[in-house]
């Protein structure tokens, strides 16, 4: 058996910890090693704290000069991305994997589309990165890159571990 989800949410503060506590439910009820689980929501509430600050302009629907049409599945129009970022997790017999993705301008080309473990350490006192290198260092296999003019994804992957007597044991 595997479990699969898609959420898609806005770029508000209050989204991470909702999606930190739906994988976190997710996991529990599966019967991952609370270990592996707390790893990987810590990694997913970097990844989205990182889409909320840079996923995109920050235009709200509805006001002056806003021109977006909000749509979705069976609407025939796009979703009105700048505004939202998707997570999609995967718990699928020995690994889970999770992607966090985003409207916004993407990374720099330095860090665009390189895996992870070749990129450089972040510095103790740098403004930003910190929540990559935390990313990296909790997850098993990281993967940065851009969609061409339609923002970021974060793809990160770890092995689980279960508990005795879990629903979703290999």
């Amino acid at each position: 058996m595997s479990i699969w989800w898609s959420l898609h949410l806005r770029r508000e503060a209050a989204s991470v910890p909702l999606a930190r506590r739906f994988l976190l439910g997710t996991m529990e009820t599966a019967g991952v090693d609370p270990d592996i689980s707390f790893d990987l929501s810590v990694a997913l509430s970097e990844a989205c704290a990182n889409a909320v600050e840079h996923g995109g302009d920050r235009t709200v629907p509805g006001e002056p000069g806003d021109s977006v049409e909000f749509g979705g599945p069976g609407t025939g129009r796009p979703y009105a991305d700048s505004g939202q970022y998707r997570v999609t997790a995967y718990l699928d017999g020995e690994k889970c994997r999770i992607e966090v993705s985003d409207s916004g301008p993407g990374f720099p080309s330095r860090r665009a589309l390189r895996p992870a473990a070749h990129s450089q350490r972040v510095e103790a006192d740098a403004e930003s990165g910190r929540g990559l290198d935390l990313i990296q260092q909790l997850s098993d296999h990281v993967q940065f890159g851009n969609r061409p003019g339609r923002g970021a994804v974060v793809s990160f992957d770890k092995v689980l571990k279960w508990r005795e007597g879990a629903l979703l044991t290999v």
